[in-house]
C-alpha cells in the first residue's frame, strides 16, 4: 500500500508527525500508523497547558487490535488539542493528516524539527518495514 504525506511534514521514529504552522507545531500520527492500527475506538490526549518533552509519551490511541502510546516529536507546551478526535476517533481514522490532528504545541526548541525525518526518509523507512 502506498501513502502520500504532505511535503512539509517531519516524522519521528514512532510515526508521529510534526508540521510547523506559523509559531506552533501541529502534531498527529501518520496515515501509515493509522493503517497499521486498524479501527480506532479511543484516543487519550494531554490537557491544554501541559508541557511535553521530546520522546516522552503524552497519550494513547486504542484500536480493536492494540493500545499504542503516542510520543512527543518535539518539546513544548500544549496550546490546543483536537477535541473532535476525543469524541469521534473516526476523524483520526479517516483523515490523520487533516481533521484527525491531535495537538498544537508551542515549541520550546524549534531546532528539534530538524532532527525529525523528512518525507522521503520516512517513506523509505516504512517501505522497508
Amino acid at each position: 500500500m502506498s501513502f502520500h504525506f504532505p511535503d512539509h511534514f517531519r516524522f519521528a521514529d514512532n510515526h508521529e508527525y510534526a508540521s510547523l504552522e506559523k509559531d506552533q507545531v501541529r502534531v498527529g500520527i501518520s496515515a501509515f500508523a493509522v493503517d497499521q492500527l486498524g479501527d480506532i475506538v479511543f484516543v487519550d490526549l494531554p490537557e491544554v497547558g501541559d508541557s511535553l518533552k521530546k520522546g516522552d509519551g503524552f497519550g494513547s490511541v486504542e484500536s480493536v487490535k492494540a493500545v499504542e502510546e503516542i510520543y512527543a516529536p518535539i518539546t513544548g507546551q500544549v496550546v490546543a488539542r483536537n477535541e473532535s478526535v476525543l469524541s469521534s476517533p473516526e476523524d483520526l481514522q479517516n483523515d490523520p493528516h487533516g481533521a484527525g490532528w491531535l495537538l498544537l504545541i508551542k515549541p520550546a526548541k524549534l531546532d528539534e524539527l530538524k532532527e525529525l525525518m523528512d518525507v522521503e526518509t520516512y517513506s523509505s523507512k516504512i517501505s522497508a518495514s
